[in-house]
Parts: C-alpha cells; structure tokens; sequence
C-alpha cells in the first residue's frame, strides 16, 4: 500500500534500496512519487534510521561522462509522477549504520514542502 502524506496528495510507493553487506555504504533510495495536487510541490529531505545522512541528487549528463551532483531539491509537477531512479533524481543515503539484508523492510520518512512528511516503507531488494 502506498505511504500518504497528511493531506494525501503526495503518495510514494515501490520505495527500495539495494542490499549491502558494509556499513558505512552509500546506496540510492529510489521510489515512485505521485502529486495529486493542483500545485507543484518539491521533495526537501528524507530521514532514514539506518544511515547517518541524506543528499537529494540528479545525474547530471553535461558534457562528458555522467556525475552524480547534490541539489537542494527534487521538483514533484502537479499532477505528475515522478520515478526518483539511479541514473536521475533519487536520494543518496551516505554511510549506512547496518546490513541492508535483502527481504526485509525499513522505514524513512520524506517531507515535501506542500505535502507534509510521509512515512514510507523501504524493502531491501538484491540487485538485478
């Protein structure tokens, strides 16, 4: 079931991580997030437990080869889906606190500027 903000027009669903055996990782959070608001909202920040910080990035292709860059937020168009994914926007969870054992489950919380703060599961999947 997707997460829902306060005022349910922000739902995120399909939130996952990639398993990984190092603490101290670095791995992306990717998920599904749909704005069923009139308005344009933006993705500030997530909190995870199990990682130390967050950093909103895109993949920026620019001349050369492709770099990951930090940007202060990811934009969420009015009734528009957006897919955070490894090779555009996503959040960079940085130094990982435990295992990310594939099959189970944790919990982060994503605030959007409009939409409140949405809790959301995360499900660790093994790489494809």
């Amino acid at each position: 079931m997707p997460a829902l903000a306060g005022n349910n027009s922000v739902h995120i669903s399909n939130a996952w991580v990639a398993a990984s055996d190092k603490l101290g990782a670095d791995v992306p959070l990717l998920m599904t997030i749909k704005n069923d608001a009139e308005n344009d909202d933006v993705l500030l920040r997530a909190r995870c437990p199990f990682v130390n910080f967050t950093e909103r990035h895109i993949v920026d292709r620019g001349e050369g080869a492709p770099a990951m860059r930090s940007i202060k937020s990811i934009p969420i168009p009015a009734k528009k889906t957006v897919e955070l994914k490894a090779d555009g926007y996503h959040i960079m969870l940085l130094q990982t606190r435990q295992t990310l054992v594939e099959g189970t489950k944790l919990a982060c919380s994503v605030t959007f500027q409009n939409g409140g703060t949405v809790e959301t599961e995360v499900h660790v999947r093994g790489l494809p």
